[in-house]
């Protein structure tokens, strides 16, 4: 198997996203990001996973949002690195 060391999304489950977007943003502020009914009403991983695995539109979204989410993460340690 090849490895994809510069793919920040390789071998990240979209479940593992999801959770890692819920804890970091919470599903009001997912829902205001990308505003998909999975999100907004009665929100849930399973129903989210649902949806994302048959949409790919709203898949991208979800992994753009995961990708700006590490980025801020590694932004955040950066500075506190500094300090």
């Amino acid at each position: 198997m090849t490895e994809h060391p510069k793919n920040p999304l390789h071998g990240v489950t979209l479940e593992r996203m999801l959770n890692e977007l819920v804890e970091y943003f919470g599903w009001e502020a997912m829902g205001d990001r990308i505003n998909i009914g999975c999100f907004t009403s009665d929100p849930s991983v399973k129903s989210s996973l649902t949806f994302l695995r048959k949409t790919p539109w709203a898949r991208e979204k979800v992994e753009a949002m995961y990708l700006f989410m590490l980025r801020d993460k590694a932004r955040a340690d950066r500075q506190r690195a500094q300090t």
